[in-house]
């Protein structure tokens, strides 16, 4: 209890006070239940999500990791829950949005028809947004911490997909995946039918 006040006080008079990670739990079951409604891509955009607009299909191949590692397939972004604040040099927002009932991304593998195949979902949060918040680590799903995206200046690959340095966290809901749940890249999703 006393920490609690002490909590209280500080940020009362205005003291810095460095906040644990958020550690959220969820059934699987259960987000895949709220998610399964954007199946249909059209639903998806309805509600504000829009595909990526670097146009990418992201599979490790092609960001310099192991081909066997997979993808993670197109993603659709919903600006709002990011807290989009611009693009110039690299996608920017105040996100620290970590509900996973509302994702901030549906992933999506492209089909030999030219359809779209719902396989998970994605939270985003900017590091500086996040620590401004007062957090001092990533946030935690399921006991694992978030993935830290930063692009690596001596790479050619970008490893933040565009973004500013941020944690992200995948979740396979609607595909199998052999290497984890929670893990970035599925060996079970391609980007072999992506028209590029």
């Amino acid at each position: 209890m006393k920490s609690v006040y002490a909590l209280q006080l500080a940020l009362a008079m205005g003291i810095g006070v460095s906040m644990p990670a958020v550690a959220d739990d969820y059934d699987l079951d259960t987000l895949r239940a709220a998610a399964e409604k954007y199946m249909d891509v059209n639903l998806a955009l309805a509600d504000g999500y829009i595909p990526d607009p670097s146009g990418h299909c992201i599979d490790a191949a092609a960001e310099g990791l192991p081909v066997e590692w997979g993808a993670m397939g197109i993603h659709y972004l919903n600006p709002a829950v990011l807290q989009i604040t611009g693009d110039k040099p690299r996608v920017d927002g105040m996100s620290t949005h970590t509900d996973f009932m509302k994702p901030a991304a549906l992933l999506y593998e492209p089909q030999a028809d030219g359809s779209l195949q719902l396989v998970g979902v994605e939270n985003l949060v900017f590091e500086k947004a996040w620590r401004e918040a007062g957090h001092d680590g990533p946030p935690i799903l399921n006991g694992r911490p978030w993935e830290h995206m930063a692009d690596l200046a001596d790479t050619d690959a970008d490893e933040a997909h565009g973004f500013m340095p941020h944690y992200d966290q995948h979740v396979w809901l609607f595909r199998e995946n052999p290497s984890g749940d929670l893990m970035p890249f599925n060996p079970n999703v391609t980007c072999e039918h992506h028209a590029r």
